[in-house]
């Protein structure tokens, strides 16, 4: 398994690109978090490569597949319908992890194969069936 991939992150922009080469997607107001999956081994990455595994232990447990995976999201807490960093910061703060969410969104690595070269959009099919064959669920979100 490779070691940590650094993220593509947003780039602020005037106006959304068009056309059909272009997918859009939500940006959550969470922190963006690496699961590592290898074997036993679960791990919960930062943008920058720090392992936050304890503070997202909840979360890590519940992605329960064997073999080994990488998958990209984002953590979040909903809070009167919408997601609220500050929330979440308190939750955090607390070592409460009772309403974390994990909106995972790309999968990287799946048992041996560097799936970086396949289109973001077969990646996404292929982590929703990741995450449906293992049946797994919240904190789970696809």
């Amino acid at each position: 398994m490779p070691g940590f991939i650094s993220p593509q992150l947003a780039i602020p922009k005037m106006k959304p690109p068009s056309g059909a080469r272009w997918i859009h997607e939500i940006k959550y107001d969470g922190y963006r978090i690496q699961l590592r999956i290898d074997g036993d081994d679960r791990r919960a990455l930062t943008r920058k490569g720090l392992d936050w595994t304890n503070k997202f232990s909840t979360i890590a447990g519940a992605f329960d597949i064997q073999g080994q995976a990488i998958v990209d999201g984002e953590v979040v807490v909903i809070h009167e319908d919408r997601p609220s960093f500050a929330e979440l910061q308190a939750d955090l703060a607390r070592g409460d992890q009772d309403r974390l969410l994990y909106f995972a969104f790309d999968l990287l690595w799946l048992d041996g194969r560097d799936l970086r070269t396949l289109s973001q959009v077969a990646r996404k099919e292929l982590l929703k069936q990741l995450i449906e064959s293992h049946k797994l669920e919240k904190p789970i979100v696809c």
